[in-house]
């Protein structure tokens, strides 16, 4: 009974959520001076340009527009797009979506994996310059935004080296094809996972490192070695599987800004010239759809925690 009353709950607190980001979305984007049509319009006569805005709904008020798009986003209808001419928010998501995917998981995988590594390292070796290197570097790398480091990386390897394109991204095989358009993007947008993921494990291999059960298995003569790989690494990696969704969930919506920088066609740099041209159903689609997909990963790493950890109850509170 509680299990049910605990899933009923946080679903209503997940569709509230995302009513209010899309009232937010909607509300921002209508009070932005001028529309999508703007641009387009200049030259038109006025017949044209009206017959335009009445296609769109953009000569209707406000309220009414919003009515209407919430109306169509009960039914997953997100409507079409104003810029991108014959094309809707699942189209744009169908096409796109596996170029950001690819992407992302190629950023998670490298930062991931080299955030582990170097929280070990500072782990294992606190109190040594290994570990004062590891903190600065995260410190570093937390601080300074992915745009930033694209931007150097693309000026120093693809600009000044010439090792890499500048630009553009492979246009067959999407998956595991045009590996040279993919190594500097993945590189700018995998810091984040290696401050987030090193600090993390390091502060957990400490924790668990002061526990007693850690100090009796030291006393019946296990070496330093076994003690970290059979009982340090296993009771740390907690806090690792609970993050690993929110960082999963991540690599599924794109690098918006990286994907600009390079000239990614990804769902990334479609929402960002979206946004720029106030195409308020693929702004409004894309929204609702990532922000589902982070409240769906949030309320499954809650359940997820309290699968690795039995002493979390569903219901809240320790046993």
């Amino acid at each position: 009974m509680k299990m049910m009353i605990y899933f009923a709950r946080r679903l209503l607190i997940m569709l509230l959520t995302l009513f209010i980001i899309a009232t937010a979305t909607f509300f921002l984007l209508a009070a932005t001076p001028g529309d999508a049509l703007s641009a387009r319009v200049e030259k038109l006569p006025d017949a044209v340009a009206e017959r335009l805005y009445a296609k769109y709904g953009l000569d209707r008020p406000v309220m009414e527009r919003y009515v209407n798009t919430m109306t169509g986003l009960l039914h997953g209808d997100f409507g079409d797009s104003i810029i991108y001419e014959g094309q809707t928010v699942q189209s744009i998501i169908r096409e796109k979506g596996p170029i950001s995917a690819r992407l992302g998981i190629q950023q998670m995988l490298v930062g991931v994996t080299a955030g582990l590594l170097l929280g070990m390292l500072a782990a294992i070796k606190k109190g040594t310059i290994w570990d004062y290197f590891v903190v600065g570097f995260s410190v570093l790398l937390i601080s300074v935004p992915n745009l930033i480091f694209a931007l150097m990386l693309q000026q120093i390897f693809a600009g000044n080296l010439k090792w890499f394109p500048v630009i553009g991204w492979p246009r067959e095989n999407i998956w595991f094809g045009g590996w040279e358009y993919t190594i500097l993007p993945t590189f700018a947008g995998c810091f984040g996972y290696i401050a987030s993921y090193a600090r993390l494990l390091k502060a957990s291999m400490l924790d668990v490192m002061n526990q007693d059960y850690i100090l009796t298995a030291q006393s019946k003569g296990l070496s330093r070695g076994e003690v970290i790989r059979h009982h340090v690494l296993r009771n740390s990696f907690i806090p690792i599987v609970t993050q690993l969704p929110m960082s999963i969930a991540m690599c599924i919506t794109g690098s918006f800004f990286i994907e600009s920088v390079f000239s990614i066609p990804g769902l990334g740099l479609y929402y960002v010239e979206a946004v720029a041209a106030q195409d308020i159903p693929i702004v409004m689609g894309q929204t609702v759809i990532l922000s589902a997909i982070y409240i769906a990963v949030v309320f499954l790493t809650d359940i997820l925690y309290t699968i690795v950890d039995p002493r979390i109850r569903i219901a809240g509170g320790k046993r």
